[in-house]
C-alpha cells in the first residue's frame, strides 16, 4: 500500500467547480462531525473540517446561512443546548441530501485526491 499525495482542501476548493449540492454535503458532514455521528475515518475528519472552512461562506442548494451560523456557534460556544441544536440541524440536513448525492461527492473527493482511497476501511460518513 503506497501513501498517495493528497491535495490541500483549500487548493482543491479554489480550483474545483462545485455544485451547490456538493457544498450542502460538506456542511452536512461538518454537522455530523460536531454532533459526534460522523463515521468517516478519523484521518478524514480534519480534511472535511478544512473543506468546510474553505467553503463556509458559500451557500449550498438547500443549506444556507442558518446552518453555517449553528456550526460557527457550536465551534466557539460548545454547550448542551447547542449540541441539541446541531443534532436537529444535522437530522434536517440529512433529510435534504440524498444518499446517492453524498456518496457521489465523497467518491469525487477520493478520485480527486482530497480524501484518501478506501483501502477496505470501514466508516461511511
Amino acid at each position: 500500500m503506497s501513501a498517495a499525495v493528497l491535495r490541500e482542501p483549500r487548493d482543491w476548493v479554489r480550483d474545483a467547480s462545485l455544485y451547490p449540492a456538493e457544498i450542502d454535503c460538506v456542511t452536512a458532514v461538518m454537522l455530523k462531525i460536531l454532533d459526534g455521528k460522523c463515521r468517516m475515518a478519523e484521518l478524514e475528519k480534519p480534511i472535511m473540517v478544512a473543506l468546510y472552512d474553505a467553503l463556509k461562506g458559500r451557500h449550498g442548494l438547500r443549506l444556507g446561512a442558518d446552518f453555517h451560523d449553528i456550526v460557527a456557534r457550536a465551534r466557539t460556544e460548545p454547550s448542551e443546548a447547542l449540541r441539541e441544536a446541531v443534532y436537529e440541524q444535522r437530522v434536517l440536513a440529512e433529510t435534504m441530501i440524498s444518499r446517492p448525492v453524498m456518496k457521489a461527492f465523497k467518491a469525487r473527493l477520493r478520485q480527486e485526491a482530497v480524501l484518501p482511497g478506501r483501502d477496505g476501511q470501514e466508516g461511511e460518513d
